[in-house]
C-alpha cells in the first residue's frame, strides 16, 4: 500500500479520453501497507518554502530522503506481517479463524479512529516533531508485545498492534508530502516512485523473514494437549520470538527519530496546511462516483487483506497443498511480491488503457483465479491464489482516479472519505473468519469474490458513465 498525500498526479493522459489521477492518500500495502484517512478531513498539505530549502544543505536533504525511503521500506513490512503473526498466535491460543482475523481488525481500526487526530496533530506541530510522534508511538506499540509475550493473553497483542497502528496513521499524514517537498516538482514523480517501490521491497521481505523467524522454529508440543500453569509457560516461552522481533522494530524507530531531529533542518519552512472539514459529508452524500469509490476502496483493501491473512490457513488445508506454517508463510511473501511486480509494469498500464476497464479486467481476472483455486488442488490451488496479489496491483489508484475524475477543489475531500473506507481490512476479514468457522474456508473465500465482483461492475460503470466537462 502506497502512504498518504493530498493533491493529485497524472497516472495517464491520452487525448482520446479523459485524464486519469491517483489522489495520494495512506494504502496498504501492501501497499499492505496495505492510505488511510478520514471521512471528515484530509491529510495535511505539504507548503514548501524556496527560500527555506535553498537554507538546507544538499546534504541534509539527501539524508531525510534517504530516511523517508527507510521509513516506507519498514512501514510496508510492520503493516503486513501481521499475516505471519495471525498463525502463530492461532497456534499459541487455539484462536477460530474468526478470533485470528481480530489482529486484522485491531490494526485497522486504529487508522479510522487516529487519522482526523493525526491530522490536526500533524498540522499543530509541524512534520518533524509529528513524525517523532508518530515514530515513538510505533517504538511505544512494538515494546508492549514484549509485556504481551510475557503475559499469556491475546488480548494484550491486539492492543499492541492498535497502538502501532496509530502511530502508523500519523506517520503516513505527512510523508508523500514531504518527499514531494524535498526537491524540485519535476523529479516528484520519481522520488514517490522510488519510496513506493522501497515499500513493496519492504513487504516482500519482511514477510518473508517473518515467516521464517515466527514460523519457522517452534516447539513441537501441540498446546490443546496443555492446560492452566503448563499452557500459560508455553505460551510465554512460544511468545518471546515475536517481543524479540518487535524489540528490532522499537529500536529501528528510535534510531529513525533521532535521525530525523538531527536533519530537521531540510524541513526549515516546510508548512503543513490546515485541514479543510466542511463540505466533506455533502461531498459524500451527493456525488456518486465518491459513495461508489468508498465502497470500492471498503470492498477492494478488505479482500486483499483477507485473503493475506487467512492464506497460510488455506494453504495448510490437506485438500489444498498441506503445506507447513512456514512453507504457506513464504507463499504469502509471494502474493505481495506479484503486486510489487504489478505496480512496477502499472505505469504502462494505465498510459495505453482507461482506468474502468483496467478495473474491471484485474477484478474478473482475480474472481477467475479465486475459483481455480477453489476447484483444483495442490499447486495449482495454491499459485493461482497467490497470482490474485497481481491482480490488486493497480486497483488502489484505478478506483481513486474513477472516484476523483472531475473534481477539482474537493478532491482532497475526496481522499479523506476514499482513505477512510480502507476500514475494509478491519471488517471483510472478520466476515471470512466468521463464515470459515461456520461453514469452511472454501465457501468463506466467495466474501472476496463478492467484493472483486463488486470492482468488476464498479470499473464497467465508470467506463459507461463518463465524467461530464
Amino acid at each position: 500500500m502506497a502512504i498518504v498525500v493530498t493533491g493529485q498526479r497524472v497516472l495517464a493522459e491520452n487525448p482520446d479520453r479523459p485524464i486519469i489521477r491517483e489522489t495520494f492518500c495512506c494504502m496498504n500495502s501492501a501497499e499492505h501497507s496495505t492510505g488511510r484517512n478520514s471521512i471528515a478531513a484530509r491529510a495535511p498539505g505539504v507548503v514548501p518554502s524556496t527560500s527555506a530549502k535553498a537554507g538546507a544543505s544538499n546534504g541534509n536533504i539527501r539524508g531525510v530522503l534517504f530516511l523517508i525511503f527507510a521509513v516506507f521500506f519498514i512501514l510496508g513490512g510492520v503493516t503486513n506481517i501481521n499475516d505471519v503473526l495471525i498463525p502463530k498466535l492461532r497456534g499459541l491460543y487455539q484462536l477460530s479463524n474468526f478470533e485470528g482475523n481480530l489482529v486484522q481488525f485491531a490494526f485497522f481500526m486504529s487508522y479510522a479512529l487516529f487519522s482526523i487526530p493525526a491530522g490536526l496533530l500533524m498540522a499543530r506541530l509541524g512534520y518533524i516533531r509529528g513524525f517523532i510522534v508518530g515514530f515513538l508511538s510505533v517504538a511505544a506499540g512494538a515494546l508492549l508485545f514484549i509485556p504481551a509475550a510475557s503475559s499469556g493473553m491475546y488480548a494484550s497483542f491486539l492492543v499492541a498492534l492498535f497502538v502501532i497502528g496509530g502511530g502508523i496513521t500519523m506517520l503516513q499524514v505527512g510523508m508523500n508530502p514531504v518527499a514531494i517537498a524535498l526537491g524540485s516538482p519535476e523529479t516528484a514523480h520519481s522520488r514517490l516512485t522510488f519510496a513506493q517501490l522501497f515499500n513493496s521491497i519492504g513487504v516482500f521481505i519482511m514477510v518473508y523473514g517473518g515467516a521464517e523467524l515466527l514460523l519457522g522454529k517452534g516447539s513441537t508440543v501441540d498446546p490443546a494437549t496443555l492446560s492452566g500453569a503448563a499452557l500459560t509457560r508455553f505460551r510465554i516461552t512460544e511468545s518471546a520470538v515475536i517481543g524479540q522481533a518487535y524489540l528490532g522494530v522499537a529500536v529501528a524507530m528510535g534510531v529513525i527519530a533521532l535521525l530525523f531531529w538531527f536533519w530537521r533542518s531540510a524541513l526549515d519552512g516546510t508548512r503543513t496546511e490546515q485541514l479543510e472539514v466542511a463540505g466533506t459529508l455533502d461531498l459524500f452524500l451527493n456525488n456518486a462516483r465518491v459513495r461508489l469509490g468508498a465502497l470500492g476502496i471498503f470492498v477492494y483493501v478488505g479482500a486483499e487483506v483477507a485473503i493475506a491473512s487467512n492464506m497460510i490457513a488455506y494453504l495448510g488445508e490437506p485438500g489444498v497443498m498441506g503445506l507447513s506454517p512456514l512453507q504457506g508463510g513464504r507463499m504469502v511473501a509471494f502474493y505481495w511480491g506479484g503486486a510489487m511486480v504489478g505496480r512496477l509494469v502499472g505505469g504502462f498500464v494505465l498510459r495505453r488503457f482507461a482506468a474502468g476497464p483496467v478495473l474491471t479486467t484485474y477484478a474478473i481476472v482475480a474472481i477467475a483465479l479465486i475459483l481455480i483455486s477453489l476447484a483444483s488442488s495442490g499447486a495449482l490451488a495454491g499459485w493461482s491464489l497467490v497470482l490474485v496479489g497481481y491482480c490488486n496491483s493497480l486497483m488502489f489508484a484505478t478506483i481513486f482516479g474513477i472516484a476523483c475524475e472531475g473534481l477539482t477543489d474537493g478532491a482532497p475531500k475526496a481522499s479523506g472519505i476514499l482513505c477512510t473506507a480502507i476500514v475494509g481490512g478491519a471488517i471483510v476479514p472478520l466476515l471470512l473468519g466468521g463464515i470459515a468457522d461456520g461453514l469452511s474456508l472454501h465457501v468463506a473465500f466467495l466474501v472476496p469474490i463478492a467484493c472483486y465482483a463488486f470492482l468488476a461492475w464498479f470499473g464497467r460503470y465508470a467506463h459507461s458513465h463518463p465524467v461530464r466537462r
